[in-house]
């Protein structure tokens, strides 16, 4: 697919999805560092699929970067220390999704003295990359937490020739992989580069929403090769459109494949990595330093003084708004993630986890909802899903039980992203409503999965 065929696609307007705020207020803050706080709680679920296991007990002393949980499960991460220090517990916690895992107390000796496992990879080939990835602990960064290592090892009858980076950044608020670009742009590349390589991907397509000019320039100007007459990278500014930045939108609008339902970007030849993963990559090659740190935007009307912070793992929310300057009044919402699709938390004492990307602070005025009132059969919702669904004829069968025709309705491949409920007049609780029916429809299958497996 040739570039100019790329880009006159997008003269037209996107389907579905909305028009969100931008409210970028933290866009031009340059990323600050937390230092390491007294303690960390580390959960072993930081990702899809398999949790770890703790391989410390109470009482060990540990160091940065030393691997404290793993698994040998091939879907699965292992969990570094991002502090050194003592384990003072290994206990249960209950994360905002509602899972209950373990999860590894460790009491900070300020030292942060390195371990000696940290060292730069040796890669001499595909399966030395995949494996210096999963030892590098690396998580989708923006989103649920897909281990990266699996991502990038398609099954051997699927061709991929196609690298998305998605810079979209479509969530109001939030500017953690807007500050990765304008700080870390070399980086971006160099990690690009590396896995173009080592995986002989044909076409490379850097992502961003057109309302961040700044980063689409700076990462052009270090994209474009005179001696590429192919010019393999391309930096393509996206509508800014909500959810731009949803894998299924994302491969649409940059390629033209659309991925079927159940499926994978893979099964049409592409792999999409975050920008903020990328650029990880490219340093955790360079010095071997594994996933222990994450840059948050804190912010929200109920925020002192908002920023763009480097935190470690596993500090508790409550030190990270401290960091901040602390509340100025108290938030009636605190999220975790951005206001379309992030997580509301009970309180400030969870600890902050791979894919966080924001943690965000709402005083009362701006967190109250409107009523809910009954349906007015506008079709807005229906005409905001990027999914084509339509949650009327979903919270119908949901009603009667209807699990056939919550099937039939391809409610299971609703995104959760919250365009029906942003655009509904009448403050229909849509996307509540979309979960309960895919809780409905997937606790009516397992039993027949179970069967068919036997």
């Amino acid at each position: 697919m040739g570039t100019a065929n790329m880009f006159a696609r997008l003269k037209a307007a996107p389907r579905g999805g909305a028009a969100v705020p931008h409210r970028k207020n933290t866009a031009e803050m340059e990323t600050v560092s937390m230092p390491p706080p007294e303690k960390v709680v580390i959960p072993m679920q930081q990702h899809i699929g398999a949790p770890c296991v703790p391989t410390v007990k109470i009482g060990d002393l540990v160091k940065v970067g030393q691997v404290i949980g793993d698994t040998s499960q091939f879907v699965s991460a292992p969990i570094h220390a991002s502090v050194s220090g003592k384990v003072t517990a290994i206990t249960d916690i209950l994360l905002p999704s509602g899972q209950r895992t373990k999860a590894v107390a460790i009491q900070s000796d300020g030292q942060q003295e390195t371990d000696d496992s940290v060292k730069p990879p040796i890669i001499h080939s595909k399966q030395d990359f995949i494996k210096a990835v999963r030892e590098s602990g690396l998580v989708g960064l923006g989103g649920a937490g897909f281990p990266a290592h699996v991502k990038l090892s398609p099954p051997g009858n699927v061709t991929i020739d196609t690298l998305v980076i998605n810079g979209a950044e479509c969530e109001p608020y939030i500017t953690a992989d807007y500050r990765e670009a304008m700080e870390n742009s070399w980086d971006v590349m160099s990690g690009i580069y590396a896995v173009k390589d080592l995986l002989g991907v044909n076409q490379v397509i850097i992502a961003i929403e057109n309302n961040k000019p700044d980063a689409i320039k700076v990462l052009s100007d270090i994209a474009y090769n005179e001696n590429d007459p192919k010019n393999q990278v391309n930096v393509m500014p996206l509508p800014s459109r909500y959810p731009q930045g949803a894998e299924k939108v994302l491969v649409h609008q940059t390629t033209g494949r659309v991925i079927p339902k159940g499926k994978l970007p893979s099964d049409v030849g592409v792999v999409v990595m975050n920008i903020t993963s990328i650029a990880f990559l490219a340093r955790y090659m360079k010095t071997g330093m594994p996933l222990i740190q994450k840059r948050l935007t804190v912010d929200g009307s109920a925020v002192l003084y908002p920023k763009n912070i480097l935190v470690p793992i596993g500090t508790s929310i409550h030190d990270v708004m401290e960091f901040a300057g602390g509340y100025k009044e108290t938030p009636r919402k605190l999220l975790m993630g951005g206001p379309m699709m992030g997580l509301a938390l009970s309180d400030d004492s969870l600890p902050v986890l791979k894919q966080n990307n924001a943690i965000l602070a709402f005083a009362e005025k701006d967190a109250h909802l409107m009523d809910e009132s009954p349906c007015i059969r506008c079709g807005r919702c229906v005409k905001a899903c990027p999914m084509h669904l339509v949650p009327p004829q979903v919270a119908r069968c949901y009603k009667l039980k209807d699990v056939e025709g919550l099937q039939k309705a391809n409610v299971m491949t609703c995104m959760e992203c919250g365009c029906c409920s942003y655009v509904c007049p009448a403050g229909r609780y849509i996307v509540q409503n979309m979960r309960l029916a895919k809780s409905m429809v997937k606790n009516a299958t397992k039993p027949k999965k179970k069967e068919e497996k036997a």
